[in-house]
C-alpha cells in the first residue's frame, strides 16, 4: 500500500501465468482506457469509500460524482480484490488521527450535519463571521498574493473564493462531508477549476501534492473548543510551509462570574416534570434529583446583558502557530476573579475572539456580549449551587476541559470564595448544551 492509501489498481487485469481476457471491466466514463486494454483507475480509497456487492463477482465502488463496476472473472480474483479493498479501509481507520479520538457515531452525525446546504446556509449567513473572513483575507492581500493556500473544512468553499479574491495562485479546499460535491459545482460554475482544486476527505487522511504558504479555516465550536475541529486545524501545520501563516492566528477564550437568578429557576424548575406523583398514574418523583443532575449538565446558549457579570474577566490564549493538537486534549484554565459587586453567583459566563494577524492588519472576530451577536452566540455554565460573595472579596478556582471521543468535552468547574471558604462547582456535556435563545 503506497502513502495515504493511494493505490493504482489494474482491474480486469490477468494474475500471473493467465491469458489477457477479452475485454477489459466495465467502467464509467471518464476513466482511461490504456493502449493495453486495460482500464486503470486511480483512487484515494478510505474508509469512507463507498461500494458494494453485485452478484457473486462483481463490486460497485464509488468515488466522488464517478461509479465504477468492476467485474471479475472469477471468484478467486473477487475475493483477492475485495480483501486488499477491506484491508485499505482498515488500514486508513487504523492509522487516521482524526479516527482514532473520534467514536463512528459521532463523525457520521457530525459530517452528515455540515453536508447539509442549510446549515452552510446558516453559518454564510452570519454576517459578522462571513464579512471578517472576507475583510481579514482581502485587507492582508499581499500574504495571498500568488500564494498556496490550504483551506481545511471548507464547506461551501466561501474562505476559498475569498483566497481566490485576494490574489491566491492555488487554493487546495478541503472537506470531509458530502457538502463537498456543491462546493465543487461552485467552482466549476464561477470558473475558477484552475485555481481552486476540492478535495474529499479528512484533512488527517488527505494528500496534497504540494507544501502552502497560508492555512485558512473556520474551526471554532460553542466556547471555542466543541467539534474539537481545532484539533484538525492544528493537524493541518503538516502541510505548512515553515514560515506559512495562519488565518486565524490566535483565540481567546473569556470568562466571567455571573449572577441571574431567573436563569437558575428557570432551568431547576425544568426538571418540576418528575416531581409529578401520578403521571397517568405513575409516581415520577423518584427521578426527579437524576433530572435536575442532567439539566445541570447542558451549558447553556444564549446571549445577556453585561451588567449580570461580577468581575472582569479572565483571558486564556491558544496560539495556533505554536500549540500542537496534545496541547487540547486537556485545557485547564485557573482563575482569581475579584468581586465588582455583591451577590449570589450562579456561574461562569464564557465567550471568545480569534485574531487574523495579517503584514497589512490585524483582524479581530469577537462573540463578545457587547458585540453584533453571531451564530456562537455565549455559554454560560451554571454551578449547581450558588455561592455569595461581597464586593472586594476574590473567588478561586479553575476550569478543566478534558476532550471525549464524542467531538466534544467534558467540562468541570471548582469554585471557591477564598474570604469565607465556601466552595461549589459543577460537572458539564459541552456535547448536549441548551439552546436558551431558540
Amino acid at each position: 500500500m503506497s502513502e495515504r492509501s493511494r493505490r493504482r489498481l489494474r482491474w480486469g487485469a490477468c494474475l500471473p501465468g493467465e491469458a489477457q481476457p477479452q475485454q477489459p471491466p466495465f467502467l464509467s466514463p471518464p476513466f482511461p482506457l490504456l493502449a493495453d486494454g486495460v482500464c486503470v483507475f486511480k483512487c484515494l480509497v478510505n474508509k469512507d469509500t463507498e461500494y458494494c456487492r453485485v452478484g457473486r463477482e462483481s463490486v460497485l465502488i464509488t468515488i466522488g460524482y464517478n461509479s465504477a463496476l468492476l467485474q471479475f472473472r472469477s471468484h478467486s480474483e473477487y475475493s483477492l480484490f475485495s480483501t486488499a479493498l477491506k484491508n485499505c479501509r482498515n488500514q486508513t481507520k487504523e492509522h487516521s488521527v482524526f479516527n482514532q479520538r473520534t467514536e463512528e457515531s459521532s463523525a457520521a452525525q457530525y459530517f452528515q450535519f455540515y453536508g447539509c446546504l442549510s446549515q452552510q446556509q446558516n453559518m454564510m449567513q452570519d454576517f459578522v463571521r462571513t464579512a471578517t473572513y472576507h475583510r481579514a483575507i482581502l485587507q492582508n492581500h499581499i500574504d495571498f498574493k500568488d500564494k498556496v493556500v490550504l483551506d481545511v473544512g471548507c464547506g461551501s468553499g466561501i474562505l476559498s473564493f475569498f483566497a481566490v479574491q485576494a490574489g491566491a495562485r492555488k487554493v487546495y479546499a478541503v472537506e470531509a462531508s458530502a457538502v463537498a460535491k456543491y462546493a465543487e459545482i461552485l467552482v466549476r460554475s464561477n470558473n475558477l477549476v484552475d485555481k481552486i482544486n476540492v478535495l474529499s476527505g479528512k484533512i488527517e487522511e488527505i494528500s496534497l501534492p504540494e507544501s502552502v504558504d497560508v492555512i485558512v479555516s473556520e474551526p471554532m465550536g460553542y466556547m471555542l473548543f466543541n467539534e474539537r475541529m481545532l484539533e484538525s486545524y492544528l493537524h493541518s501545520k503538516k502541510w505548512l510551509k515553515s514560515n506559512g501563516m495562519m488565518f486565524p492566528t490566535f483565540s481567546d477564550i473569556h470568562l466571567a462570574p455571573f449572577s441571574d437568578e431567573q436563569l437558575y429557576m428557570e432551568h431547576y424548575s425544568r426538571a418540576n416534570f418528575w416531581y409529578q406523583q401520578c403521571f397517568y398514574g405513575v409516581n415520577l418523583s423518584s427521578l426527579r434529583n437524576a433530572a435536575v443532575d442532567e439539566y445541570f449538565r447542558q451549558p447553556i446558549v444564549d446571549t445577556f446583558d453585561i451588567r449580570i457579570l461580577m468581575a472582569r474577566t479572565v483571558k486564556y490564549t491558544v496560539n495556533f502557530i505554536e500549540a500542537e493538537e496534545e496541547d487540547l486534549h486537556r485545557v485547564e484554565i485557573p482563575f482569581v476573579f475579584q468581586m465588582m459587586q455583591s451577590g449570589l453567583i450562579h456561574g461562569l459566563a464564557f465567550w471568545f475572539d480569534v485574531a487574523f494577524v495579517g503584514s497589512l492588519v490585524t483582524v479581530w472576530l469577537s462573540t463578545a456580549p457587547t458585540e453584533p451577536l453571531t451564530h456562537w452566540y455565549q455559554v454560560r455554565c451554571l454551578l449547581q449551587t450558588p455561592l455569595f460573595a461581597k464586593e472586594g472579596e476574590t473567588l478561586s478556582g479553575k476550569v478543566l476541559f478534558v476532550a471525549n471521543k464524542r467531538q466534544s468535552y467534558d467540562i468541570q468547574i471548582v469554585a471557591a470564595v477564598d474570604e469565607t471558604g465556601f466552595k461549589s462547582g459543577n460537572i458539564l456535556d459541552l456535547k448536549n448544551p441548551f439552546f436558551r435563545y431558540a
